[in-house]
């Protein structure tokens, strides 16, 4: 039998975390043997539904009236839709009502971190919810100076120059208004914020602290993986003031490719960073421009082995075990030869769901 990957709609997130989280299942599923397609086959078992647009609702339901399995993976929250677009926040009460019945379509829902599976447990999801990684492709973002060479000479930096990066949309959830002014209380050191919004999905707010940028910030825009690679490991620090998430992806990316990392001290990033092991946390402004500055002038030391550790643990082939492992304790049909890498009849063991705390009746699903 196949994984069905549906990519109705993807299109509209290919720039974002989810679109790379599509692919990172891709990859995960491959490496552990099970056969994965983009459209329903005859022998199609199981399908993964990664977005929350009406679309992915009717796949869902499609898929069961055809005796298949649902994996609806958790990737947005209410929390994590505020402080977005235009208008989020006045629509994010109607936002969780509408997630709770998408991920209700699935037989089983998946997300990120233990976190944001509390969240989804909060908002009363009567499914079976597992906590798993996104993954991250640590064969392709790794540490390597001839890509640091190539992202200096793209931006016209000597080996001597600093530099700050970071990666989100164009949303103060992200952090945006507090990058500009990290740049601006550091003239000497060159920032570039990479990322994509449309612009009619801009809020105001975020407009201004754009067109007040200083000099020293760069806007790239949009990039392809192999460019965004380019600029993590071309970069001295990466500084991710973000918010809210449900894991962030792009800091497993940079982690993956050895670059000294300061996240916000947020409860998402509670369970797996630790600071001043694999990353520093930094609770406000002032944190940040502390941490950054004595990362650049060599005061505070790098944690580059701790986050490749943290990537490791994370990497393709490892979070590919345990989603198989998901797949054999809720018995998902599946069928696939065994991994190369394992031996037969061997896999990671799963990690343990929240089931609702009430019985569920067996008309509505099955656990």
């Amino acid at each position: 039998m196949s994984v069905q990957l549906y990519s109705g709609s993807l299109s509209l997130v290919r720039k974002s975390g989810v679109g790379q989280a599509v692919a990172h299942q891709r990859k995960m599923l491959n490496q552990v043997g099970i056969s994965v397609t983009d459209h329903a086959q005859a022998d199609t078992g199981v399908v993964h539904c990664n977005t929350v647009f009406p679309d992915s609702v009717l796949a869902a339901l499609w898929a069961k009236l055809r005796g298949r399995k649902v994996v609806f993976y958790g990737h947005s929250t209410m929390e994590d839709f505020r402080n977005s677009f235009r208008g989020s926040n006045a629509l994010a009460p109607l936002f969780r009502q509408w997630i709770k019945l998408c991920y209700e379509r699935g037989d089983v829902v998946i997300t990120p971190t233990e976190y944001s599976r509390r969240l989804l447990l909060s908002y009363g999801i009567r499914r079976p919810i597992y906590s798993l990684s996104n993954g991250i492709d640590t064969e392709f973002f790794a540490p390597d100076p001839a890509r640091r060479a190539a992202f200096r000479e793209k931006y016209g930096l000597s080996e001597t120059d600093k530099a700050v990066i970071s990666v989100g949309h164009f949303i103060a959830r992200k952090g945006l208004p507090e990058f500009v002014e990290l740049a601006r209380s550091m003239p000497s050191v060159r920032f570039f914020w990479f990322g994509y919004t449309r612009p009619e999905l801009i809020p105001q707010e975020i407009r201004d602290a754009i067109a007040s940028a200083p000099e020293n910030l760069t806007f790239p825009g949009f990039v392809e993986q192999e460019e965004l690679r380019d600029a993590y490991c071309g970069c001295d620090v990466f500084a991710f003031l973000s918010h809210e998430e449900t894991e962030g992806i792009v800091v497993l990316e940079a982690l993956a490719c050895g670059i000294p990392t300061v996240v916000r001290d947020i409860p998402v990033y509670a369970n797996w960073l630790t600071d001043g092991v694999s990353v520093y946390k930094a609770a406000d402004q002032s944190g940040f421009a502390d941490k950054v500055r004595g990362l650049l002038d060599g005061t505070l030391p790098s944690l580059a082995e701790g986050g490749l550790q943290v990537a490791r643990e994370r990497s393709m082939a490892a979070t590919g075990e345990k989603l198989k492992a998901i797949y054999q304790r809720e018995h998902l049909p599946y069928e696939g030869p065994a991994p190369a890498h394992s031996p037969a009849g061997t896999s990671a063991p799963a990690p343990a769901p929240v089931r609702p705390a009430r019985p569920t009746p067996p008309t509505l699903f099955r656990n």
